[in-house]
């Protein structure tokens, strides 16, 4: 927190030192007071974001209960694949994050005819970039979880969880392209709603069953079910339901 303050105070100085239109003046200062007809904006599309959040981190907690049940090589395995899986799938949320913005810009600009070719190259490039981590993570899989592992047991069964559930990354992100499309134009609750779903009646269902029927792999089988069952009902939400509708600017 003091370095944030001091941060503050120096960025500060070295605006009003320099002019820029960003230093902290009496102009700044009075639009920083909240604007109700965009604070409820702002609520009405952040809300289902943290409790999208909300959901997701349950889901961990109750996986990590599980995988936690399999003893400290089970664990340890987890928290390697984990890193990974978070690495591939940084691309496939920056590009979701991405493509939200262009497509609210071409809504605000009154061209919301432009948000299918947004979505295409979205879903191309998360095809490349994705894909293309997704392979390499196959190719080199024994050398990036030996930077996180040195037990060559560990090594192995950390391994082999990857090898399950890599590929499926590139689904995801096809998933949060379609819902980020959607949220460009204020849609949330649905797209939320199907992620839930997806997460709560799909992957850690999943996950139990069949973590008692073939042990820890079954834990990790869950991620790609989920990501399919994701990925088909937001793609078909957005084809069948919300490209139909007309799009307009929210404020």
């Amino acid at each position: 927190m003091a370095s944030s303050l001091l941060t503050l105070a120096w960025l500060h100085f070295h605006l009003r030192a320099r002019g820029h239109a960003l230093a902290f003046d009496e102009a700044f200062l009075r639009a920083m007071w909240p604007d109700g007809r965009l604070l409820r904006l702002v609520l009405r599309l952040g809300i289902p974001a943290s409790l999208s959040m909300m959901v997701m981190s349950i889901a961990e907690l109750v996986l990590l209960g599980l995988v936690n049940g399999y003893g400290s090589d089970a664990t340890a395995a987890y928290g390697a694949v984990g890193q990974v899986m978070s690495y591939v799938q940084f691309p496939a949320l920056s590009i979701a994050i991405t493509v939200s913005i262009f497509g609210a810009q071409a809504i605000g600009r009154g061209q919301g005819g432009q948000i299918g070719a947004i979505v295409g190259t979205g879903l191309q490039m998360n095809l490349v970039l994705t894909g293309a981590l997704a392979v390499l993570g196959y190719l080199f899989s024994r050398t990036l979880m030996g930077l996180f592992i040195t037990d060559a047991a560990v090594l192995e069964l950390a391994q082999g969880l990857l090898y399950i559930v890599l590929w499926s990354t590139v689904l995801f992100g096809m998933a949060t392209v379609f819902s980020g499309a959607m949220r460009g134009s204020g849609t949330v609750w649905t797209p939320l709603a199907i992620s839930s779903f997806a997460i709560l009646a799909v992957e850690i269902p999943s996950a139990i069953f069949l973590s008692h029927r073939i042990g820890i792999e079954g834990v990790w089988a869950a991620y790609p079910i989920a990501f399919c069952t994701m990925f088909l009902l937001q793609m078909s939400y957005y084809l069948l339901v919300w490209r139909k509708r007309a799009v307009a600017r929210l404020i």
